[in-house]
């Protein structure tokens, strides 16, 4: 993962959301919402909580931030493709399958870095894309 003492960064991604605009399209249709945007692990993991939709805003965002992280977005990867769990720490770990994996390999994405805040009527996402080699992906701090 690091070249010369550095990580190379392949993408960065940002994306914040009102929790009520998640709110809403969960109360729309439940089951429909959750089963396209999430796994049966994220799932499990976001009703252990009382007050589960911060959480699920949250998760959400941090979604739209992996993918543009790395440099697609949905559409060319599914919700599902990206899982996001929490860690025996209370870490998020990203974790690729499918089209997401294949993307990633692609571009030479090794794995991505996530974190998630919310406050008040608003969630928040940012992820960091890394990998192991240079190739026309990369940014070195260097600018090479």
């Amino acid at each position: 993962m690091k070249n010369n003492g550095y990580l190379l960064i392949k993408g960065l991604g940002i994306d914040l959301i009102r929790i009520k605009r998640i709110e809403t399209a969960y109360r729309r249709r439940p089951e429909r919402f959750l089963k396209r945007i999430f796994t049966k692990k994220e799932i499990d993991q976001l009703f252990k909580k009382r007050n589960f939709l911060p959480s699920m805003a949250a998760r959400f965002a941090a979604k739209e931030a992996v993918a543009k992280a790395l440099g697609c977005g949905i559409g060319i990867i599914s919700w599902c493709e990206m899982e996001i769990l929490k860690d025996e720490r209370g870490t998020p770990v990203v974790f690729l399958k499918g089209g997401a994996a294949r993307w990633a390999k692609r571009y030479g994405i090794k794995g991505v870095k996530v974190s998630m805040s919310h406050d008040g009527p608003y969630a928040v996402a940012n992820a960091v894309a890394y990998g192991s080699h240079k190739d026309k992906y990369s940014v070195m701090p260097d600018g090479s």
